[in-house]
């Protein structure tokens, strides 16, 4: 199985959504989520409408309103977002769960692609169906907050850089030429600090 743009993109706006939701953003703009991730904003309208049938979010009307997740990214697997944008897992028809396929081999029983292409299927639904959005949101905010990174949907970035005690760098948007200047001038104003009490001591 080869995941299509479609299947990707809509894999990635609903980590994004989930992170989101998480950082205490439980609504989200498809224009926001276009703009973090380079995509077409006209295709992600179009995949969050699947999405929505499929009940995976749900709309919020108004100024401020955007899509959501339906459940509990814990309740989400991603094996059930690849099946509704992408279909069935299986390589080939006659190994699918879901939709079986008769194929055109004489005998199925004893076809050894056949055998290969259902533990192919099974090794792939293994990961899907067992890894939900809960467990990619908590690596991904893992691995930002180990490298000193923020969210873009974090609610204030100005307000996690003074909070924190080392510098961080911004994960997306203008406040990363600020954080560096800032930096840099919080270690101008320390070395002159150290220089004055060096005077002082003599």
């Amino acid at each position: 199985m080869k995941l299509s743009k479609r299947g990707e993109y809509a894999l990635r706006a609903m980590i994004d959504i989930a992170i989101a939701a998480e950082l205490g953003r439980p609504i989200v703009q498809v224009s926001e989520l276009a703009a973090k991730e380079r995509l077409p904003i006209k295709f992600l309208e179009q995949i969050f409408i699947q999405l929505k049938a499929g009940g995976l979010v749900s709309t919020t009307r108004g100024k401020l309103g955007g899509y959501s997740l339906a459940r509990p990214p814990s309740k989400i697997k991603f094996g059930e977002v690849v099946r509704l944008i992408e279909g069935p897992l299986a390589p080939i028809g006659c190994t699918s769960v879901t939709s079986y396929e008769r194929c055109t081999c004489p005998d199925e029983a004893h076809c050894g692609l056949r055998m290969l292409m259902l533990d192919v299927r099974n090794a792939l639904a293994r990961i899907l169906d067992r890894t939900s959005l809960a467990d990619v949101v908590e690596i991904t905010l893992r691995k930002l907050r180990r490298d000193k990174l923020i969210s873009p949907f974090q609610s204030d970035p100005r307000t996690a850089l003074a909070a924190r005690p080392y510098p961080l760098q911004i994960f997306f948007g203008n406040y990363g030429s600020r954080a560096a200047s800032g930096n840099a001038a919080s270690k101008k104003q320390l070395t002159r600090r150290k220089s004055k009490r060096g005077r002082k001591a003599r």
